[in-house]
């Protein structure tokens, strides 16, 4: 019979209550009786109870392996549960929600979240999860001294068969050996009447037809014998009185000992049984406890508002209501330069600043291949104002150095008509070693950009 206790929480839980309290059994059966051999030098009955006890001895490891075993798992988990909860993160977080996975980790004590803030304000955090997770280690503790208990209780079993088996031993040897002794004695005897009985015939033979001398030769003969076997007859009657008298003290301490046994065995399956019991209950209320501790994180989440979150984010984080105005286009060579105009006291003219596309808008890349520099001298125009024509010299490109060989280390694949592909491998002579990464080489007469790092000098 299981009594069932529920406990407070959205998913209901149950733990196992003490056995109740049950009718008396009825006394066993005495073994004793029902372990008796006819065999007088064998000792079966005994044997058998005493294999019991053995077997019961390895089912009491079997059971303390099962709870060592199971300790070893409960403490595995608690900690494995202590570094979840300390390594779970989360802090990101804010607000109801926030509160909602810090009670899953931690258990609130007193003060409540913040909403504005989205951190705990005035508040004592036990961690939840590393509440469960100790639980589960004090779980493993308590299994580890249930299983002393039951070592303890097997050793003390074990002291007490050993004293009784000491006692059968030496029992059981003495009646052997005395049975021994009486079967040769008993031996001994018939043989002496089987020579007494001869001597006797003999005598009786003799001292109808024989001489004097071979008569009382005959006759010392047959009584000489006669004494023999009386002698080996008193002997065979010792050694069975001593024998039944072994045999009494075994008888004894057989029923003791089977009682002994016996007592031993009942306590055994009873130890075992209530072990067994509580382990069972131990599990039981675990799971209690942690719906209990787990219902705090569903009370919790009970109250994560969804629309209140968003609300009071808005209200902490809120940077503004008007977005940034669009961004005109100016073009650069429409614009009119006035600062020179206006500290010479003039008008600015209507001349257009030449453009140099290839230097404004060129590559690092562009400008390696460019042809060398040279002075470009403007077209002449006619000026309006006090603008004249401008003569530029386009500024000189970074020093090509002497051509060097190099070997190719990887394949690469042109991505631009400017670059050029190369294999490893392969023997490049280097132009101008880019400060940007590319490298411009030359190779059967064809030139374009590569990788530096793609190259090993020779």
């Amino acid at each position: 019979m299981l009594c069932l206790v529920e406990i407070r929480g959205s998913l209901p839980g149950y733990a196992l209550c003490p056995q109740p309290t049950q009718r008396p059994p009825d006394p066993p059966a005495d073994l004793c009786p029902v372990l008796q051999c006819r065999d007088f030098t064998a000792h079966t009955g005994y044997e058998v109870l005493l294999q019991r006890l053995l077997d019961g001895r390895k089912m009491c490891k079997d059971v303390e392996e099962l709870l060592r075993q199971r300790a070893q798992a409960e403490e595995r988990y608690g900690k494995e549960l202590v570094q979840i909860a300390r390594k779970a993160g989360g802090q990101t977080e804010i607000n109801s929600l926030r509160a909602s996975f810090d009670s899953l980790k931690q258990r609130k004590s007193h003060g409540w979240l913040s909403p504005t803030s989205g951190g705990l304000t005035s508040m004592l955090w036990p961690q939840e999860m590393e509440n469960v997770g100790s639980s589960h280690i004090q779980l493993g503790l308590a299994l580890r001294e249930e299983l002393r208990s039951l070592e303890e209780f097997r050793e003390r079993q074990k002291e007490q068969r050993k004293k009784y088996e000491a006692v059968m031993d030496r029992v059981q040897k003495s009646k052997l050996s005395l049975y021994k002794k009486a079967m040769e004695s008993k031996k001994t005897y018939e043989q002496k009447c089987r020579d007494s009985d001869d001597a006797e015939q003999a005598f009786e033979r003799i001292s109808t037809n024989g001489h004097q001398k071979q008569v009382e030769k005959s006759q010392n003969k047959a009584k000489q014998c006669k004494d023999s076997a009386t002698e080996a007859e008193r002997a065979y009657r010792q050694n069975i009185e001593q024998l039944e008298k072994v045999r009494g003290e075994w008888e004894l301490e057989h029923r003791t000992t089977c009682e002994a046994f016996q007592l031993q065995e009942s306590d055994r399956v009873t130890i075992l049984r209530n072990a067994l019991w509580a382990h069972c209950n131990q599990l039981s209320m675990q799971c209690v406890k942690d719906d209990e501790l787990y219902e705090e994180v569903r009370v919790t989440l009970e109250g994560c508002n969804v629309d209140a979150d968003i609300d009071n984010f808005i209200q902490a984080k809120s940077t503004g209501t008007e977005p940034p105005a669009p961004v005109p286009y100016q073009n650069y060579y429409d614009r009119e330069v006035t600062s020179s105009s206006c500290s010479l006291g003039m008008q600015p003219s209507g001349g257009v600043i030449k453009r140099f596309s290839g230097l404004l808008h060129g590559s690092p890349k562009t400008a390696s291949l460019a042809a060398p520099a040279e002075v470009l001298t403007p077209t002449p125009e006619r000026n309006e104002g006090v603008y004249a024509a401008v003569a530029v010299q386009e500024a000189p490109g970074p020093p090509s150095l002497p051509a060097q060989g190099y070997r190719v280390l990887y394949d690469y694949t042109a991505q631009n008509s400017d670059e050029l592909d190369i294999s490893a491998g392969d023997i490049l002579e280097v132009i101008l070693e880019g400060e940007d990464g590319w490298w411009t080489v030359e190779r059967n007469g064809q030139r374009g950009f590569v990788p530096g790092s793609y190259l090993e000098k020779l």
